[in-house]
């Protein structure tokens, strides 16, 4: 039998008005999209909705899923099932914690990651002493049903090191030249140096000199290096375009954190456009 779920048909409902109805608790949102035009914003904050929440999201209650029940899942020894959480944004895996039924249970009731702790054998909801909290986006299971894949909205580090994931210690580079890398995680991470300079200022640092001397000094120099793409792309030589969106891009990250505008909302925005 399917799970209860919730309708949702405000047409002037916004993605943060799905954040909120979803990390209230609710399970599912069914988006009521009977005579609503593919071009409209409604049927865009489903498509991106969608996209964002792919097991929570459905345009009818027909789609919505059967409930798949712990006792089917392949346990080990102990009762316990190991979960990989993954930051929803990013896509960086942060850690791998167990779960067994009551823990499991209990992230589904309340939309907050929490497992079971082998050391302590108690339930362990992550974030409870460090308020590191985790969110959960969405619960998959792989194909032998042993591992589940949990999407989160983690606060703060995830590690009890401080490192923001647990895989840190480097093993081995690649053998074929590949280079590890996620391009948006890379905005993410400037963005999150930016943001710590402005809170934790540093001596000697251009970002914090662009914080003291204000709105008008980080305007100027975003307006100047727009000007310097333009000039750039009068040039064949690629190089120099590249590197001066790159330094655009910093300076508008900069700006961003100074308005205290986030990648969540710029994403958020474009993707209403589609």
């Amino acid at each position: 039998m399917a799970r209860s779920f919730y309708t949702l048909d405000n047409k002037e409902a916004t993605f943060d008005d799905v954040k909120h109805i979803l990390y209230s608790g609710e399970k599912y949102i069914v988006f009521k999209l009977d005579d609503v035009a593919e071009d409209s914003d409604f049927y865009k904050l489903y498509k991106y909705s969608k996209e964002r929440f792919p097991s929570k999201v459905f345009a009818s209650a027909e789609e919505l899923p059967e409930e798949i029940p712990f006792s089917s899942f392949k346990l080990n020894e102990a009762g316990l099932i190991p979960v990989i959480a993954q930051d929803y944004k990013t896509n960086e895996v942060l850690m791998m914690a167990y779960m067994n039924e009551e823990s499991y249970n209990k992230t589904l009731e309340t939309g907050h990651m929490t497992y079971w702790s082998r050391s302590r054998q108690k339930l362990w909801a992550k974030g409870e002493e460090s308020g590191h909290v985790q969110k959960m986006v969405s619960l998959t299971i792989d194909c032998d049903k042993d591992t589940i894949l949990a999407k989160v909205d983690q606060t703060g580090p995830a590690c009890h090191t401080g490192n923001p994931t647990c895989f840190f210690t480097p093993l081995a580079d690649s053998v074929t030249g590949l280079e590890d890398k996620a391009s948006f995680k890379v905005f993410q991470d400037v963005y999150n140096v930016i943001a710590d300079r402005k809170a934790n200022p540093r001596e000697g640092s251009y970002t914090n000199y662009l914080f003291d001397k204000g709105i008008d000094k980080i305007l100027k120099k975003v307006g100047e290096e727009c000007t310097e793409i333009v000039i750039a792309a009068k040039n064949p030589d690629q190089s120099e375009i590249k590197y001066e969106i790159a330094d655009f891009l910093y300076h508008a990250m900069v700006l961003m954190v100074e308005k205290g505008v986030t990648w969540d909302e710029i994403t958020d925005e474009l993707a209403r456009r589609e």
